[in-house]
């Protein structure tokens, strides 16, 4: 895998990941909820700590592909700071499609 495919798979990946918790009422889109079929589903909090460890995957998976193709670079907090915030800023889409969409009928 090269180096720029690499780059927009972890792109992709992080757009992925980052709307998933707001796009279903399952922990992870896997583990069913009891309670989730009622008004409301997934709490806020429980969503946000999904999008937290939805980072940390997609951090994960990123440093794996850099190591893959060549030495890995030392990241103080500001990288660790932005990045969280970047991916923040990709939950957006799924964010205002769960709780500010005008939900008709």
């Amino acid at each position: 895998m090269n180096v720029s495919f690499s780059s927009w798979f972890v792109i992709a990946l992080a757009l992925l990941a980052a709307n998933l918790p707001f796009l279903n009422e399952r922990l992870f889109a896997l583990v069913p909820l009891k309670g989730s079929d009622a008004a409301g589903g997934k709490p806020l909090w429980l969503r946000l700590i999904e999008v937290l460890v939805m980072y940390l995957l997609v951090g994960a998976v990123a440093y794996l592909l850099e190591s893959r193709a060549g030495n890995t670079f030392a990241q103080g907090w500001e990288f660790y700071a932005i990045t969280l915030f970047l991916f923040v800023v990709l939950a957006y889409p799924g964010f205002v499609w769960r709780y500010l969409r005008k939900r008709h009928g």
